[in-house]
Order: structure tokens, then C-alpha cells, then sequence
């Protein structure tokens, strides 16, 4: 099982690589509508420093909001903000450091973030990595599975309650949580979440997209039980043109750089969807979708089986303690 469990994981996500580039090959990217002004409101965009995020929090400034940048590279951080308030002249922004590979930091940041007292209308659950090699976190939770899914598990936990006080019936506060077509070639293993049977960079990276994409589905359902005016969902950029692909082995990086200028979405292509379910009119109460290239479209099958969502809910508060 142990090549096995390697290579198989790497044919799957190339599969759906390969579909969704011939997918951006004969479709324009997603163009956004009009956009609804944000004065007021506050957002925050992890991983806000570079790439979509950093085109996301630009948005949402431009439009009025307040946004709070997490990310665990300050300089970078501090560096994004300046870029923004000189586009924007009067935005808000700033900068708070966030590790979301440690629980300590996402609490210490939950907390700094409460302790201004500001509401928390939107939610960009964005910051993410892929394919690195076999690591473990802070806490020592499988590195992607650790950051990518229980980091913004934790976090959205932790500021939920000023989330949901944060809307109101007739305009909802949103979390809005990166998601990634490799979920669809992607197991979930409850026994084995860490992959410290059998590692496949590829595997790991998938399970977490796939996670995130039943955490808010779940995560739909309770807030939808409660009446609670907040709504949730996922969001598939599509093949994007960002530092993410850094850990491909050399001859994908080979085959990457050509199909990038040809194939792949500019960051602020990738951002647009992510866009569109923080702040768009017409995704006003619309809540347990996956979204690829502004449109409503279906999630893997393995994606809505809901024992798996529980079991997956009740595994990943055990782990990070709440």
C-alpha cells in the first residue's frame, strides 16, 4: 500500500488538474457585477498578504469596508496595507499576525481581535499551502491538514458568536472559506486524519480542501437550525497563478510556468468568486453552496455525506480543544 498510497492521491489530483485547465481554456473567467458598498463593515481576509487574498482584501477595502489582513508574515502584511492605502487613499486597513499552523496563535488573535470591540460582518477563510513535504505543526497535527482546515476550524469557532451578532435577517454577515477542485479526486480517512500511516503530499492536500468543504456545509446546517442571520460557503478559485504551486516537484514547476501564461487565472481572476459570496446582492441568504466561477455548482459526492460531516465536526473539536 505504501507506493500505492503515494501515487494514487498524485493521479487523482492531476486528473482534475487537467480537467479544470481544458475547463479555463474554452471559459472566460468569472466576471463580477456590480458590487454593493461595504461603509461599516468589517472583514477579515487570512492569508490577506499576497496572492487572492491580497486582491480580495484590495476589494473589499475599495468598497468601503474595514479589513483586518491575517497572516503569519508580518513584513509582508505590513507591506500589503501600505500597497492598499495607497489605492484606496482613505481605506481601512490593517495588519494582525495570525499562525494558523499553532491553536495558540489563532486563539491569541481571536482574542486581540474581540478585544477591539469591532463586529465581524465577513470572513475570508483563504490562507492555505500545498504539497509540502511531510510536516507537522506547532501542535503536531499534520501540516496541511493543520493549517489549511483545523487553523480556520479553530479561528471561525472562536469568532463565530461576533459573526452571527454582527448580522442582521436582512443583510447577513458571510464566511466566505477557500475551497479547491482537487477535493473532488480526495479521501477522508477518520482513521488516519494526520496521514501518518502512508504520507502523500497530494493526499493530505486534497483531504484538507475536502474538509473545509464539509465543515461548511455542516457549519451551514447548525446556523440554519439556529435562525441565525450569518451564511456560509465554499468557494473553488479554480487553477490560479500564485505562490501556492512553489512545492511542485521539478518537472510539474517545467510544465507549470508555460501553462500558466496560457491556462491559469491572474490572482485577481481567482478572487473574483470569493468576492462575489462576501459582499454580492444576489448571494443575500444563500448559504451551504460550493461556488466555482460564480456559479452554484455540486461538490463532490463523498463532500455531502452527512454522517461524515459529524463524524469530521465532532473529530476536529476534539483535536483543537473546544
Amino acid at each position: 500500500m505504501g507506493l500505492l498510497g503515494v501515487l494514487l492521491p498524485m493521479i487523482r489530483l492531476y486528473l482534475v488538474g487537467v480537467r479544470v485547465l481544458l475547463y479555463q481554456l474554452f471559459n472566460r473567467s468569472f466576471t463580477l457585477p456590480a458590487l454593493p458598498h461595504q461603509h461599516g463593515r468589517v472583514a477579515i481576509v487570512t492569508g490577506g498578504g499576497r496572492g487572492m487574498g491580497f486582491e480580495v482584501a484590495r476589494r473589499l477595502v475599495g468598497l468601503g469596508m474595514h479589513v483586518i489582513i491575517a497572516g503569519n508574515v508580518e513584513q509582508e502584511g505590513l507591506d500589503a496595507v501600505v500597497q492598499i492605502r495607497k489605492e484606496t487613499k482613505h481605506g481601512k486597513v490593517e495588519f494582525l499576525f495570525l499562525d494558523l499552523s499553532s491553536l495558540r496563535s489563532v486563539r491569541q488573535f481571536a482574542q486581540k481581535f474581540k478585544s477591539t470591540g469591532l463586529p465581524l460582518h465577513v470572513l475570508v477563510n483563504n490562507a492555505g499551502v500545498m504539497l509540502v513535504p511531510e510536516r507537522r505543526t506547532a501542535d503536531g497535527f499534520e501540516l496541511q491538514f493543520g493549517l489549511n482546515f483545523l487553523g480556520h476550524f479553530l479561528l471561525t469557532h472562536l469568532l463565530l458568536d461576533t459573526i452571527k451578532r454582527s448580522g442582521r435577517h436582512d443583510r447577513h454577515s458571510r464566511i466566505v472559506t477557500m475551497s479547491s477542485a482537487t477535493h473532488y479526486g480526495a479521501r477522508l480517512n477518520m482513521d488516519d486524519l494526520q496521514s501518518r500511516s502512508c504520507y502523500s503530499s497530494h493526499g493530505a492536500y486534497s483531504q484538507s480542501k475536502l474538509a473545509l468543504v464539509m465543515f461548511t456545509y455542516f457549519l451551514h446546517e447548525q446556523l440554519l437550525a439556529g435562525g441565525f442571520p450569518v451564511s456560509t460557503n465554499a468557494v473553488d478559485p479554480g487553477m490560479v497563478d500564485t505562490q501556492l504551486y512553489e512545492n511542485l516537484c521539478s518537472p510539474a514547476q517545467k510544465l507549470k510556468k508555460p501553462a500558466a501564461k496560457l491556462l491559469f487565472r491572474t490572482p485577481a481572476e481567482g478572487a473574483s468568486t470569493a468576492l462575489y459570496a462576501a459582499v454580492a446582492s444576489e448571494l443575500e441568504g444563500v448559504g451551504g453552496s460550493y461556488l466555482y466561477n460564480g456559479e452554484q455548482v455540486s461538490s463532490s459526492e463523498l463532500s455531502y455525506d452527512e454522517e461524515l460531516q459529524t463524524q469530521l465536526w465532532k473529530a476536529s473539536c476534539s483535536l483543537v480543544g473546544v
